[in-house]
């Protein structure tokens, strides 16, 4: 081993607490890269795979009822390669354990379970028999909810009559990956079910003998979905079709979409700001730790060693830190990628799911640290080396402190170590500053992270307390008159009843398209209300559409703008509404209009297809007895039930990585402040070890770095809170979607929770250098050459 390299491990080992902070710090900020670069990559892969693998569907349509041989002219269609036709149909579970039947969607199946498209995965049990209509396949995140198994027996209510089935087995299927009631945005495993039956059983339950009300498409290689689907939509027109339409507007696709979009986005916007503050970090580490050896890098050219072998020398001591972090962080990414696999897995109803890696995060996290590195140390070693020998030995000359600024007026009352401190500030401004923005990213780092926590909080008390008043929520089967209000406000137990109806349409703005509906609100709601930003309520109007924030943004649209609504229902008009409005959302990306305005436009008044219920809680139990056995009513969803799932989907999925980044956050800012303190007694360490040889205690010594510190520390909070503002708002923008909005709310609560968390940092960081202090090593001042 050459003396370079000998002289290479005593360094590291000398400071082997700091450098260890140094590659934590930089690790956590690359294990943030490969770990959610590595979930995107596996959760693309897996999905596409699962999707080939059971034949998913391209193109689907529901129509009113048309015979089985149109399927033979549709599969003549260009570019389409499979058809399947089958039966579709809403039904009513009911459970002992509930008062409120759950909504279920039953679905035919061949009896040997091998469909063209949409297949199953049999997960327990075994198909129905042919010849047994009793018998169905049950979804089983459903009965994994309920606890129901192979053999138990189910009652349903389908088309109004009462069915009892037996569970022959469970399974899963691509197209309920994530499962919801009709009308309901929010998936919940215990509140839908589906059931596979066998083609005579539901031809028998729907009148569908010979005939079909679901149709599945898949495309040929190459083939374009658009002339597709003009193609089917032609040929199904006479028997009541709302429009075929592709897999990003299936729910289950497009909410696993909408979370695989959150968390790349996530990816792309959040790693790299850790990454950032961690290598500003350690450019300021490394560019300081050189300084400080100036005098040995002195003697080693006076010793004839050239530039080149010095600073090659430096640039080993520089990447072993920055090398060793980025392979941490690695390690690190690939261990916590692999944990939340099982997370994952569940989350998204997958029945496998791969951890990939990503090569790309390697390199990147690699590159980002290495350069940093090297970047901080290179503008130093060049400034040294432009010193003679004799020169770089020396130690520094005494700055020129004759202009700097003076505390007058404010030193009378200070003693000489509070004196120390102040002039430090005034003398070095530079290097204070440093200090203070490489607190200030940590304090952002927590008060963005905070921030988030709160807004995910803030959502769910929006929606379920503010907008949404009721208890309950009627859907009924199809558009009923209005005049079931009164039926439903005069039975006991219904204290305000508010209609509402709902309206499949496609909203277009040029080239601009969203599948969705619109929804018929009274001209001014009290129970399901839409607000401005400032939370004011929002009159419905006949003329207009108010849309949501999300909805607005995704079709670009602004008020006094007009879209176009194809209703696809009915008489199936088209319309050109102007938008009055835009109201602060949280869940989905609704459409208002007023309920007399929209029936009006249908040609059809007095119509509702929902109801919204404030109940009297001592008798709620009964009102959902009696609402179950009502033939019209297709479900009840309990706002207390939407809640807990809303609250469930927003924990679970990729908004459960803010959990970790919330722990990262707060190591990342423990480490720079630690490190902050460990600079300044690397530059101050002769100086205080003087000041104890001088007559100084111990504590008035540490005093004066600590104080340092401790000033240093609260002027960047100020800074810091301003800065994590905007990381607040960058982390908001990734987590929402179309499925939900993260609106950001700056609490006081949220700075001073932050604050607080760069406070104790510092706290603890001072107390690990106090004890370097206290162990100085006086014997060394006293040989320190001035």
């Amino acid at each position: 081993m050459s003396p370079l390299d000998r002289k290479l491990t005593r360094d590291l080992w000398r400071m082997k607490g700091q450098a260890l902070a140094i590659a934590v710090v930089m690790a956590l900020g690359v294990m943030m890269q490969v770990m959610m670069s590595g979930l995107v990559t596996s959760l693309d892969e897996t999905r596409r795979s699962y999707y080939e693998r059971y034949r998913l569907a391209d193109l689907a349509a529901s129509v009113v009822r048309a015979p089985d041989h149109l399927l033979h002219r549709i599969a003549a269609l260009p570019g389409v390669q499979a058809v399947e036709g089958r039966v579709s149909g809403a039904a009513l579970i009911d459970l002992p354990d509930r008062t409120v039947p759950v909504q279920a969607q039953a679905l035919s199946l061949p009896y040997d379970g091998d469909p063209a498209l949409n297949a199953i995965r049999l997960e327990a049990g075994r198909l129905f028999e042919r010849g047994k209509p009793e018998e169905a396949v049950l979804l089983d995140s459903f009965a994994a909810a309920h606890g129901l198994r192979p053999g138990d027996t189910l009652e349903a209510t389908m088309n109004g009559a009462r069915h009892s089935f037996r569970i022959t087995g469970l399974a899963r299927a691509p197209e309920f990956l994530y499962s919801a009631a009709p009308g309901e945005g929010i998936p919940d495993d215990a509140r839908f079910g589906v059931l596979w039956l066998s083609p005579a059983a539901m031809a028998a339950a729907f009148d569908m003998d010979g005939a079909f009300n679901e149709l599945l498409i898949g495309l040929a290689r190459g083939a374009g979905e658009q002339p597709v689907t003009d193609a089917v939509d032609r040929v199904l027109e006479p028997y009541g079709s709302t429009g075929a339409y592709g897999r990003e507007d299936m729910f289950s696709n497009r909410f696993v979409s909408e979370e695989i979009d959150g968390l790349r986005d996530s990816a792309a916007s959040i790693p790299p700001i850790f990454m950032a503050v961690a290598a500003f970090l350690l450019n300021i580490v490394i560019a300081r730790m050189v300084q400080a050896e100036r005098e040995e890098i002195g003697l080693l050219k006076a010793f004839g060693y050239r530039s080149g072998e010095i600073g090659g020398h430096y640039l080993k001591l520089v990447l072993a830190i920055a090398l060793l972090g980025a392979l941490m962080g690695c390690l690190f990414g690939i261990l916590a990628g692999r944990a939340m696999v099982q997370l994952y897995l569940n989350f998204f109803k997958f029945p496998f799911l791969v951890f990939r890696l990503d090569p790309a995060s390697f390199a990147i996290g690699i590159a980002v640290s290495v350069l940093a590195a090297t970047a901080g140390g290179a503008i130093v070693l060049r400034r040294i080396f432009a010193l003679d020998p004799a020169e770089a030995m020396r130690p520094p000359a005494p700055a020129d402190y004759s202009r700097a600024g003076r505390w007058r007026g404010l030193t009378s009352w200070l003693d000489q170590p509070s004196r120390m401190v102040l002039r430090r500030f005034t003398r070095t401004p530079f290097r204070m500053a440093g200090a203070i923005v490489g607190i200030t990213f940590g304090m952002a780092l927590s008060v963005g992270m905070i921030t988030i926590q709160s807004s995910f909080n803030h959502a769910i008390a929006l929606n379920f307390e503010v907008m949404d008043r009721s208890e309950a929520a009627v859907t009924f089967t199809h558009a009923v008159s209005d005049k079931v209000l009164f039926e439903l406000s005069s039975h006991p137990g219904i204290e305000r009843v508010e209609g509402r109806r709902d309206v499949a349409v496609i909203l277009s703005n040029g080239r601009q398209t969203h599948r969705g509906s619109i929804t018929g609100l009274p001209e001014s709601p009290v129970l399901n209300r839409a607000l401005t930003p400032d939370l004011d309520p929002i009159h419905m109007r006949r003329e207009g559409l108010v849309l949501s924030s999300a909805l607005a943004a995704k079709l670009k649209l602004e008020t006094g703008q007009t879209l176009t609504a194809e209703v696809r229902e009915g008489a199936q008009p088209v319309l050109e509404l102007p938008v009055l409005g835009i109201s602060d959302t949280v869940m989905g990306a609704p459409a208002y209009m007023a309920l007399d305005g929209i029936n009006a436009a249908l040609g059809e008044p007095g119509r509702i297809t929902g109801a919204a219920l404030r109940l009297d809680e001592a008798r709620a139990d009964e009102v959902y007895v009696w609402l179950k056995g009502l033939p019209t009513v297709a479900g009840v969803a309990l706002k207390r039930e939407s809640r807990e799932a809303f609250e469930r989907m927003m924990n679970e999925g990729a908004g459960w990585s803010r959990f970790i980044m919330s722990a990262v956050a707060f190591i990342i800012t423990f480490g720079i402040v630690y490190n902050a303190a460990r600079i300044a007694l690397a530059e101050r360490s002769r100086d205080l070890a003087s000041l104890r040889v001088i007559g100084f205690s111990r504590g008035e010594a540490a005093y004066v770095l600590l104080g340092e510190l401790g000033l240093v520390t609260l002027l960047a909070l100020p800074f810091g809170a301003a800065l994590g503002a905007g990381f607040a708002h960058i982390l908001a923008a990734a987590y929402s979607s179309e499925l939900y909005t993260v609106t950001v709310v700056f609490q006081p609560a949220t700075f001073g929770n932050a604050a607080l968390v760069v406070i104790a940092g510092a706290a603890i960081s001072g107390l690990l250098v106090k004890r370097d202090v206290d162990r100085a090593d006086l014997v060394t001042a006293l040989k320190t050459r001035d």
